[in-house]
């Protein structure tokens, strides 16, 4: 038999529009060619046998503000020329975020989905990986054959569902072409703390894909929470359900989208949550060590800038902290420039250095700290040059390039022990696996910054309203599903 050929690309970043940071080239991690294919462990199962995977383009960046329009163009623009140049494939395999804001337009997937099939032409099948933070507009599902998500939130099914997106379409090269989706918005927009598949009722909800995907006539079913730091008419909520029995398809996306309608007002936050003083407080107070508190209104890995120092200036003023009665570790800073201060004083070296506030000012600006080198750490794959400042009780780690804290050996490479310490203040939402083992207890600090929990004092206004939770009281939709 002819080798299927299946093409790879996507361009993958999760983009808050109300951060000031801009997402430049040099920010996203590009791949081609062989270094592409290595990206997926599942290529050279025995499910791939028969397959020529062609690899275009991927390009992955840390979430962060909207991406600048000329770096966009450069990468669409590749992967159009590579997939033109690569000749006749079978399939696409399309590896997307879902959540990418251009400067100065909406709906990014859309476009770039629709350049992909204009460059592969309309036989190509065409299946599409996506985080559940991700928004599904028409006319990206449209553009597309195949579309699926994650199911978990922290998202540790994120290599699974690539795969499955994967396995799906080499299934229907085989046997069984292009299926039918059915495809509904739900006017809910929620952030992924609010959303998180630890707790009901998000725990349900997706609880009843596997179900639904095993029915007759059913190929895959996702649910999207949608992304709510970016203010575009396509951020909500969204349900596809696909395959063959039309019928079916729409019958179970409906009744999907209505458990998740329904379930609107049930969503909460996945830890209590407090004003930062209160957290700290209780935290001060508490028996429970480490007692983690999420920064959460600046955490790089939702979009934040990552530099902004409100926090780090409400923790220098904590009498604990300052006199070195309790212990706490902040993560983290992104400020180059404190950074080489940091390096040109050396380990050990007394240093008063101003930090953060450089990109997102936020209420505070740049926050004068003043402590000893504890340690530095060069060329960090992520942080790039690394310093750490302790001053009285309280250890503040700065990065020279925005890094986000989910794992203990980010904390131990800098010699830090987390497990150890009274507080580890890390921005962040959830607890990833590791910090959510760690904690002894937790709390979820509403903290200002580009990806602000209280999405009601961010300020939307290109959403579409009605839209829950910014109209209450909206009557309830037509959640009819459309079949593409």
């Amino acid at each position: 038999m002819k080798p299927l050929r299946i093409g790879i690309a996507g361009i993958a970043i999760e983009s808050s529009t109300f951060s000031p940071h801009r997402t430049r080239l040099v920010d996203f991690r590009v791949t081609r060619d062989e270094a592409l294919l290595a990206r997926y462990s599942w290529i050279g199962a025995p499910w791939c046998d028969g397959v020529e995977w062609v690899p275009l383009l991927h390009a992955v960046s840390l979430p962060g503000g909207a991406v600048e329009p000329e770096v966009y163009d450069a990468l669409e623009a590749e992967i159009v020329e590579r997939a033109t140049a690569a000749g006749p494939l079978d399939g696409l395999f399309f590896d997307i975020h879902g959540a990418m804001s251009v400067v100065g337009r909406t709906d990014a997937e859309a476009r770039l989905a629709s350049a992909v099939r204009g460059a592969v032409g309309p036989d190509t099948l065409i299946s599409t990986s996506m985080d559940l933070h991700g928004n599904v507009s028409r006319e990206l599902a449209s553009a597309v054959d195949l579309i699926t998500c994650y199911r978990m939130a922290p998202h540790e099914d994120a290599w699974e569902s690539r795969e499955r997106a994967a396995y799906n379409l080499v299934e229907r090269l085989h046997d069984g072409g292009r299926p039918r989706k059915a495809w509904v918005q739900v006017p809910v927009l929620l952030p992924g703390e609010k959303t998180s598949t630890r707790i009901e009722p998000a725990k349900s909800l997706y609880g009843r894909i596997p179900d639904v995907e095993a029915l007759p006539g059913v190929l895959d079913a996702a649910i999207w929470v949608g992304y709510a730091w970016a203010d575009e008419p396509r951020c909500r909520a969204a349900v596809v359900v696909t395959g063959d029995d039309e019928e079916a398809i729409t019958a179970h996306a409906r009744e999907l989208a209505e458990g998740y309608w329904r379930a609107r007002a049930d969503f909460a936050f996945v830890a209590p949550t407090g004003t930062l003083g209160e957290c700290l407080e209780t935290a001060i107070a508490s028996d429970a060590r480490p007692f983690l508190i999420s920064d959460s209104g600046d955490n790089p890995t939702a979009g934040g800038a990552g530099d902004v120092s409100w926090t780090l200036s409400e923790l220098l003023g904590v009498e604990e902290l300052r006199l070195g009665k309790v212990s706490a570790i902040h993560a983290s800073i992104q400020d180059p420039a404190a950074v080489a201060t940091a390096f040109a004083a050396g380990q050990g070296a007394e240093v008063m250095i101003r930090a953060g506030g450089r990109i997102d000012s936020g209420p505070s600006g740049p926050v004068a700290i003043a402590g000893t080198v504890h340690s530095l750490v060069t060329g960090d794959e992520v942080g790039g040059d690394i310093a750490v400042i302790k001053t009285g009780g309280l250890h503040v780690i700065l990065t020279s390039r925005r890094k986000p804290y989910h794992t203990i050996a980010d904390f131990t490479a800098l010699g830090l022990d987390p497990a150890g310490t009274d507080l580890v203040i890390v921005k962040i939402g959830y607890l990833e696996p590791e910090l959510y083992d760690l904690a002894a207890d937790w709390l979820l600090a509403l903290t200002p910054g580009g990806v602000d929990q209280d999405l009601l004092r961010l300020g939307h206004h290109g959403v579409r309203r009605p839209l829950f939770p910014f109209d209450p009281e909206m009557p309830d939709p037509d959640l009819t599903p459309e079949l593409l």
